[in-house]
């Protein structure tokens, strides 16, 4: 009895999650220039942008853009080049994910070295933001849950036969 009642209400309430809207790609941080540079404005779903913000200012932005119960993951700085692009820049990578829908990768760059400073049109900028956003789409949701509970209720029924 119980089974017939929580099971389905748990199903309906993990669709409504599923197909409940994500924010989607945030806004540029406050106070900050978008980057034009070739490499950051080659795919909609990476942006760059300079700013002064420090890293918890970032990442609290973010957070405020990101709402929702999400994953905050801290990612090791080197693979900034293998989940953003291959040349990017780092000291530091955090993710933010929505289980089983989007993410948002954020990787920051603060020069070191006197070579590296970022000045863009007379102005300097304490570091170079990039956002890489992750999206998946309703149905591919949808259709990973219908095959997980379909093979969630096989796996059941050979183990109640054991």
């Amino acid at each position: 009895m119980i089974k017939k009642v929580v099971v389905p209400v748990l199903l309906l309430f993990t669709i409504y999650y599923l197909l409940f809207p994500v924010p989607g790609f945030p806004p540029p941080p406050p106070n900050s220039l978008v980057s034009t540079e070739p490499a950051d404005t080659e795919s909609i779903y990476r942006k760059a942008y300079y700013t002064d913000l420090s890293r918890e200012q970032i990442i609290n932005y973010y957070k405020t853009q990101w709402r929702w119960p999400f994953i905050r993951l801290i990612i090791p700085p080197e693979d900034a080049q293998t989940v953003i692009r291959d040349q990017t820049r780092s000291s530091w990578l955090e993710k933010f994910v929505h289980p089983i829908k989007d993410s948002l990768y954020v990787n920051g760059f603060y020069p070191n070295k006197p070579t590296e400073q970022i000045n863009i049109d007379g102005v300097h900028y304490q570091a170079k933001i990039t956002a890489r956003y992750i999206p998946s789409h309703p149905i591919t949701r949808l259709t990973v849950l219908a095959l997980a509970s379909v093979s969630g209720y096989l796996l059941i029924k050979e183990y109640a036969k054991i």
